[in-house]
């Protein structure tokens, strides 16, 4: 899959996404056939344990986007990038959106839309494909005020329609819509010629990304009404280590079969 392969699928048929932090579930992520792969910084609430996305460096994010490039084979790979690591100058912007690249990483993503507006137009004219992120942005969740549906408002729709439309003036190839009231989503998918890619936005989105944890079921805790999920990998990985602990303490492992032989000579 490329960027431009990506912008065509719009209005012929829904794009497929989701994330990855490691090479394991890359490659068995890229083997499914996703259409694009996104190293999230969610890693930071999923891998590291972290209450916000906040705390996740770039030298975090370039090691996972360096071991997922090692599973994803045909789907297009976006990094994203974190906090600090392009609000603070243009130039630092370049500097780490590249470094992803240089990390096998094909287009990189970030949060905003108006604020960021210039710093998406230098990336692009860079030859750095930028894919947008608007609505609820778990960067700016200390202004937000917490994990707030977006677009319930006019003045919150306002700002919304504002943020895309200065994201595809600038040139994102696609706009992620997180946590947006459905008719919202919709309307704004319907109104601009860049993919919508949703999570928690409803129906209408010309995509959909999800975090692979959540939908394996691998954090009880964390159930949100946007998620699906496909299997609870929580308690039939748990089961497997219970077992294992039993058989051990119970020494029925290891087996013969799992024992090495040496020969007589």
């Amino acid at each position: 899959m490329t960027v431009p392969k990506l912008v065509k699928l719009k209005g012929q048929r829904k794009i497929v996404s989701i994330t990855a932090y490691d090479f394991l579930f890359a490659r068995i992520v890229d083997n499914a056939g996703f259409d694009f792969v996104l190293v999230g910084d969610s890693v930071g609430t999923t891998y590291q344990g972290c209450s916000t996305t906040l705390p996740v460096t770039m030298e975090e994010m370039l090691y996972h986007t360096r071991i997922v490039r090692r599973g994803v084979k045909n789907a297009l790979l976006v990094g994203d990038m974190p906090f600090l690591s392009y609000q603070t100058s243009v130039s630092d912007a370049i500097r780490n959106a590249g470094l992803f690249l240089k990390e096998g990483a094909e287009a990189v993503k970030l949060e905003g839309g108006v604020a960021v507006k210039d710093i998406v137009k230098k990336l692009v004219s860079f030859g750095i494909p930028v894919m947008g992120h608007v609505g609820l942005t778990p960067q700016s969740i200390n202004v937000l005020g917490g994990y707030k549906i977006q677009g319930k408002g006019e003045a919150s729709i306002k700002r919304l329609k504002e943020d895309v439309e200065a994201l595809v003036d600038a040139g994102v190839f696609a706009i992620v819509l997180e946590g947006v009231y459905e008719d919202v989503a919709k309307e704004i998918t319907e109104s601009i010629p860049v993919p919508t890619i949703g999570i928690g936005a409803g129906r209408f989105c010309d995509g959909q990304i999800l975090v692979i944890t959540d939908i394996l079921g691998l954090d009880p805790t964390f159930t949100p009404r946007f998620v699906k999920k496909y299997r609870d990998l929580y308690n039939e990985v748990l089961q497997a280590l219970l077992t294992y602990k039993e058989d051990v303490l119970k020494g029925k492992f290891p087996e013969d079969v799992h024992s090495f032989k040496r020969k007589e000579e």
